[in-house]
């Protein structure tokens, strides 16, 4: 029996699957309407997280917030014309993607 909390274990699992992608990359997601953008001000594993958990009071709150939605296509025209390296975890149907290029790490 293992004494990492569920959701702990599910972070460590997304965190494996989290990469750099170039939007580029991402068009058939994108045209299939599958891509979920997350705001640099969240953390994309505690969002996809909360994705496969299927929490929806959270991301309801997120959406009216404006800190997780759609990709606009203002936003996916501006990230294919620098072909954007975004970072990206699959929870399946879904691909979420965070632009880190202009957040401050700390």
């Amino acid at each position: 029996m293992s004494s990492i909390p569920p959701g702990d274990e599910l972070k460590a699992k997304l965190n494996l699957e989290t990469s750099r992608i170039h939007w580029h990359e991402l068009q058939t997601y994108f045209a299939r309407g599958q891509v979920v953008r997350v705001s640099p001000d969240l953390d994309l594993l505690d969002v996809a997280a909360e994705l496969a958990a299927d929490n929806k009071p959270r991301f309801a709150r997120w959406m009216d917030e404006g800190h997780v939605g759609e990709v606009t296509p203002e936003t996916a025209q501006a990230w294919y014309d620098r072909n954007a390296e975004l970072w990206a975890v699959v929870v399946a149907p879904w691909v979420l993607v965070q632009d880190r290029s202009g957040h401050v790490l700390h």
